[in-house]
């Protein structure tokens, strides 16, 4: 009987202790110390490999971290995998692959296995609805559906012996991701009746009013102070603040981040490139490139390629080109595409204009920020940067080329975006690529002069013979355009050419003397004193058309 005692003694308190680290572990998640997290799920993992519960959060607190890898997805999956064949009815660890089938963007295959969970726990499981409605709806989650989220949290809150604040914020956070913030906060409120210290549900409050513009800055301030106030040591909205305040604030920025860091679990690794990334964001860029290369020297896992990515910046901003070069080069050769912002894509084309031989980089790079910004405004700005550099350096063929981009992607094309090609390819001598762009510009503005212009000065140097009258009908569009101004001062020069055009076409192809005469004297009615429009007009008077004295020199363009 002593013995049975020493065992029942002995389970109990294995029992408890496994409670007390699971529960810990919880709040390590809570606390978003997922490497904490972590570390207390593989000992429970190590010590109860069929715990389904444990094998749970396992999973749950590789996945979480915001600088997860596709390494540590893979490993979580195998994991829920590894126990799924143990245990293959387990409605929690359903809920766990479904998570991560979602992740990978199989959305069918998610919502079979959620479904499934449902219906073996007969839709009466707190933690499996919490599960699949945290999957579906956290903020976080790119291919959740928030509609399934939000039905599978209220069927949750509507149990007996609903009790966790954690189902309610997630509630709160699927409606906030739906746009419906004024269900999220209820969903918030909720969660604090249960418990009114809990941080993360006052957190999340501000984050509604966060989302509406700094116009609810005294909004949501209030909330994460009370969120502090609530717990100090609820790291996240301390981060938060720190990311908040990083563009507009930078020193109180600087403030909250050593707060958050001393509450946080990162590794030295991210602590050295957050505190790298400060210094760079307060002005100070060679202090920024000394902290970057201590952190690089420092390292004992993969370097985070972040590194050469400030790196890159501050050399730039110290006006190094060449040391700044080489750094863009490694963090863009070791960094995922995605997680390059447009604005580091464009200084780095900034740099390499900066030598002669990287322009073609320099497109290649442009064409990035392009694809990675979501504003069309930007993406002009980025093509007309590199398209007014080709410019500037007379090569007007590439400036056309890249002028023509911008067509592309704006919508609405105005006269300057048709006329940037056009004119660019005109200046190279690439008159079928120009005709192209001007046609489009007389499309669409049939009114202005300058697309007739330059259509009819082309055409009359494809046929500067005249013979085949291929510039007359822009000519002659350009002349009824001219007659109907009030003003022509402006539209002189374009009129004065036409004019001596089609006044020499009349003369020399058609042989009509009497409307070359007539459109010598329209002309000569802008400009009066014009030494080739009477000379001409002398010439065409005593001469016969096709007679001897009667040549080119008579008309046509001065």
């Amino acid at each position: 009987m002593k013995r049975f005692f020493v065992l029942l003694l002995s389970s109990m308190s294995v029992l408890l202790v496994n409670a007390q680290s699971l529960e810990e572990g919880r709040k390590s998640m809570y606390y978003e110390k997922f490497r904490t997290a972590r570390s207390v799920f593989e000992k429970l993992v190590t010590a109860s490999p069929d715990n389904p519960v444990y094998v749970y959060w396992l999973g749950q607190s590789i996945i979480a971290p915001d600088e997860r890898r596709d390494d540590d997805l893979r490993m979580a999956k195998s994991i829920y995998l590894k126990a799924l064949d143990k245990n293959s009815s387990n409605a929690l660890l359903l809920a766990g692959i479904g998570h991560m089938e979602l992740l990978e963007g199989k959305t069918q295959d998610a919502r079979s296995h959620f479904e499934t969970a449902i219906s073996l726990s007969e839709g009466k499981d707190i933690a499996v609805l919490n599960a699949i409605g945290f999957a579906n709806g956290n903020p976080d989650s790119k291919n959740g559906d928030l509609v399934y989220a939000v039905d599978k949290l209220k069927k949750a809150t509507q149990l007996k012996g609903m009790k966790d604040p954690d189902v309610w914020t997630n509630l709160g956070d699927a409606y906030r991701k739906q746009g419906d913030g004024g269900n999220a906060i209820l969903s918030y409120e909720q969660a604090l009746k249960l418990d009114p210290k809990y941080a993360r549900a006052l957190f999340r409050s501000g984050r509604v009013y966060e989302s509406q513009g700094s116009g609810q800055q005294e909004i949501f301030m209030k909330y994460y102070n009370e969120a502090m106030a609530a717990d100090p040591n609820y790291g996240p909205v301390y981060n938060n603040l720190y990311r908040y305040f990083f563009y507009s604030n930078v020193s109180q920025s600087a403030q909250y981040l050593e707060q958050y860091l001393k509450l946080s679990d990162l590794t030295p690794e991210a602590v050295c490139f957050k505190r790298t990334e400060i210094l760079y964001q307060q002005g100070l860029f060679g202090e920024a490139v000394l902290k970057a290369k201590e952190c690089l020297a420092a390292a004992t896992s993969d370097v985070n390629p972040k590194y050469h990515g400030i790196l890159a910046m501050s050399y730039h901003k110290l006006n190094d080109s060449i040391q700044s070069l080489a750094a863009f080069q490694k963090y863009v050769a070791n960094e995922k595409p995605e997680k390059i912002s447009a604005a580091a894509y464009m200084t780095y084309v900034t740099v390499l204009l900066q030598f002669e031989d990287r322009h073609e980089e320099a497109g290649k790079m442009v064409e990035l920020a392009v694809s990675v910004d979501s504003l069309e405004s930007n993406k002009v700005s980025y093509l007309k940067k590199l398209a007014q550099h080709h410019d500037n350096q007379k090569k007007h063929s590439y400036a056309g080329d890249w002028f023509r981009k911008v067509l592309s992607v704006k919508s609405n094309h105005t006269k300057t975006d048709i006329f940037n090609p056009g004119y660019a390819y005109y200046r190279a001598g690439d008159y079928p690529s120009a005709i192209e762009l001007f046609s489009k510009y007389v499309e669409k503005f049939p009114e202005d002069l300058l697309g007739h212009y330059f259509l009819a000065n082309m055409k009359a140097a494809q046929d500067s013979n005249m013979t085949e009258g291929l510039a007359v009908p822009h000519y002659e569009k350009l002349v009824q355009l001219g007659d109907s101004l009030t003003d022509k001062t402006k539209e002189k020069s374009k009129l004065l050419e036409a004019y001596l055009y089609l006044s020499g076409y009349q003369y020399l192809v058609k042989k009509d003397q009497e409307a070359a005469l007539l459109l010598n004297a329209k002309a000569l009615e802008l400009d009066p004193q014009n030494e080739q429009l009477l000379k001409n007009r002398e010439i065409m008077k005593k001469n016969k058309p096709g007679g001897k004295s009667a040549g080119t020199k008579a008309a046509g363009k001065s």
